[in-house]
């Protein structure tokens, strides 16, 4: 059965994901490590796991799995998901791929480098209406794909 996990701490996208699970009627797991609001559905459970470093990314990779949708910005995260056969789309909805994830996790390694000297300072760009838009259509193409796949 088709299952959508969420990064939910830092995630942008969440009330994308609870319609976009309505519509297909797939269910949705928000994990965090506080207590998040969620819309009060069958479809969509909440999760909060200790503050622990890594306790959520834990708790998504283990049950990660061929007919999961992952959503995560976080590129080990990302990694582990993949490797266990799930989907995994950031909140500006690219998809990390086993093509695409090393070479995600060689420039966030560069980047902490750069960072620790002082070379770098800020983030990412800010959240826009386009990487919304992207995130909603990456979601439904790859839960249409699952289903196709047998796994809806």
């Amino acid at each position: 059965m088709t299952a959508i996990l969420v990064d939910a701490d830092a995630c942008p996208v969440k009330d994308e994901i609870y319609r976009v699970a309505e519509r297909y009627g797939v269910s949705v797991t928000v994990v965090s490590n506080s207590p998040l609001r969620v819309p009060a559905s069958p479809l969509v459970q909440r999760v909060v796991v200790s503050d622990g470093f890594d306790a959520a990314d834990d708790w998504i990779a283990e049950r990660a799995a061929p007919g999961t949708v992952c959503v995560t910005a976080d590129i080990l995260l990302a990694d582990r998901c993949i490797k266990a056969g799930a989907v995994v789309l950031a909140p500006t909805g690219k998809p990390f791929t086993t093509a695409s994830i090393g070479s995600a996790i060689a420039t966030r390694a560069i980047m902490a480098d750069l960072r620790a000297n002082g070379d770098v300072v800020g983030g990412p760009p800010p959240f826009g209406k386009a990487d919304r838009s992207r995130f909603l259509s990456a979601l439904d193409e790859a839960l249409v794909k699952l289903r196709r796949a047998g796994h809806g």
